[in-house]
């Protein structure tokens, strides 16, 4: 497979295969109509929106979309409608769940429910951003994979070997085959008085033994000498990630956090987010998120779910 350097490709690459289906719990709004609506006509993916009826034919026939692009199954209440789209994709009825206009807390919930949750055994629940930075595109024509910028705080060790290893069969459904990652610090130097650098080294260690596979893995690196050739080189860094990284695995949530809105809203990068860990892939973006970011989503949450 030739891999795929852009969410526009992302978007043809789906057009080739038969859709699959997106069931969307409360799904009622307007920015997650559009989304939804656009990824019908469009033909990579077949909708059900969980939602107020009313509210999304009054959405409907006030944006000229086609009602008849979704099976729309009516529930008011947020919270039961959530259940109800969670517990069709339990049921194998849909292949991707997607957040609509219920709360992020209730939709978390939802999925990490004991007994009726979609959480995968033995996985931790993560999030995953591929971001498409025109500045990126420029220098290095292709994206960047994410994590984590939404769901873990304070990833410890095992969590960041776990997140990276979401990464990297992110960045395999896309066609990479060997993704450069970098683990993310401050700086490069590994100190105790900076744990994450010793995780980082630690993780990098175990990649060159072969105990994390399916990427070229190193750290501790900072963001710059990560992303940028020329910081290398007058750094003087020899790593075999360097200038070049496919994945950047963040020390916490906050680092992680600064970064995804920095490139968002003042390096104008396009965005697909999703949470990883669980049965099937379930989409998570802000309800303030455009229709473009929550179709960019739907398509992410669909490339994944090919693997399953």
């Amino acid at each position: 497979m030739k891999p795929i350097t852009n969410l526009d490709e992302l978007i043809d690459n789906l057009k080739g295969s038969a859709p699959k289906k997106v069931v969307v719990a409360a799904g009622h709004d307007e920015n997650t109509i559009e989304a939804c609506h656009k990824a019908a006509i469009e033909k990579i993916a077949l909708v059900t929106l969980v939602g107020d009826k009313e509210r999304i034919d009054k959405l409907c026939m006030e944006k000229n979309l086609n009602r008849d692009a979704f099976e729309i199954i009516d529930e008011k209440d947020e919270v039961k409608a959530g259940i109800t789209a969670r517990n069709l994709v339990k049921s194998k009825q849909g292949d991707c769940l997607m957040k609509g206009l219920i709360g992020t807390e209730k939709y978390m919930k939802l999925i990490l429910d004991k007994e009726e949750g979609l959480l995968t055994k033995g996985n931790v629940l993560s999030h995953i951003t591929v971001i498409d930075s025109p500045f990126y595109q420029k220098s290095h024509k292709k994206l960047l994979f994410v994590a984590d910028v939404a769901i873990i705080p304070l990833p410890d060790l095992q969590t960041k070997i776990k997140i990276l290893e979401y990464l990297i069969d992110a960045a395999h459904s896309f066609g990479i085959e060997k993704p450069k990652a970098a683990i993310v610090t401050a700086n490069e130097k590994v100190s105790e008085k900076m744990p994450a650098t010793m995780d980082a080294a630690i993780i990098a260690k175990m990649a060159e033994r072969g105990q994390i596979k399916g990427a070229i893995v190193d750290g501790p690196l900072a963001l710059d000498v990560a992303i940028s050739p020329e910081a290398c080189e007058i750094k003087g860094l020899k790593s075999s990630v360097g200038g070049d990284a496919d994945i950047l695995l963040f020390p916490s949530i906050e680092a992680g956090n600064v970064f995804y809105k920095g490139v968002t809203h003042l390096g104008g990068s396009r965005l697909a987010a999703v949470v990883a860990g669980t049965t099937v892939p379930c989409i998570l973006t802000s309800r303030a998120d455009d229709e473009e970011s929550k179709f960019f989503s739907i398509a992410l949450g669909l490339r994944l779910c090919k693997k399953n």
